[in-house]
């Protein structure tokens, strides 16, 4: 009797209010906004998450006045510093924030003019040498943040990515990339899907040079199943 007790209550929702809930969005707060004036790019951080902190001027006057004693005096210009401290670390944060921004807006110009296939490989050293800073500080800067642009808001470490040697010259982003392998399984034919080998040999003839196991990390990275699954679903 009392096993049969405990299946009921295991069967029980622990919150059963959660099925009147409606059903909440998670939006995006840009730290950066981009946004097109004439032909620059103009930046601006968003600056509303952030405590609006200033110097108590009854401090600072108790402080200039000679009312306190040796021990307060010590206590409040301790404390005053950490608040110094406090403003001016914040104020470093906002600073470096807006340098690495105009840093990838800089080095990223072509994709917000013209568009994903125009996106250029990009590492954290570039940056780092850019603004000089170390990379581990670029690193901080950009985890957790996001730029909005007029291409669409991104996570800032969207723009850091590794290249892919071109029969052009130079390298192509492999977010480029990825995007073209996406294209061309949605072009093929469902009963003959293409295989991994014959997308690697459309990108070379694209001056794309890609080896098939690249091209099969790079499909399972985008959650695309392979040849066999996709014709297998059809």
């Amino acid at each position: 009797e009392l096993g049969a007790v405990v299946e009921v209550i295991e069967r029980l929702d622990p919150k059963p209010g959660r099925r009147f809930l409606k059903d909440e969005n998670n939006y995006i707060e840009p730290d950066v906004y981009v946004k097109k004036v004439g032909d620059e790019y103009v930046i601006t951080l968003n600056d509303d998450g952030l405590p609006r902190l200033r110097m108590s001027s009854r401090y600072l006057r108790m402080l200039e006045g000679k009312g306190l004693d040796r021990k307060a005096e010590t206590f409040l210009r301790e404390k005053m510093r950490n608040a110094l401290w406090l403003m001016k670390s914040i104020d470093q944060r906002q600073r470096t924030i807006y340098k690495v921004a105009q840093s990838i807006v800089n080095y990223q110009k072509d994709f917000l003019d013209h568009g994903l296939e125009h996106l250029k490989p990009m590492v954290l050293r570039q940056v780092a040498e850019d603004i000089g800073m170390h990379e581990s500080t670029i690193s901080r800067v950009v985890s957790n943040k996001y730029m909005h642009t007029p291409r669409g808001t991104f996570p800032m470490k969207y723009f850091f990515h590794a290249g892919v040697d071109s029969a052009r010259g130079g390298n192509v982003s492999s977010i480029v990339v990825k995007e073209r392998i996406r294209k061309l399984v949605e072009e093929e034919d469902p009963e003959r899907p293409r295989s991994d080998s014959k997308i690697m040999k459309m990108l070379q003839q694209e001056g794309i040079r890609l080896a098939r196991r690249t091209v099969a990390k790079y499909r399972e990275e985008m959650h695309i199943p392979s040849s066999e699954k996709r014709k297998r679903v059809f």
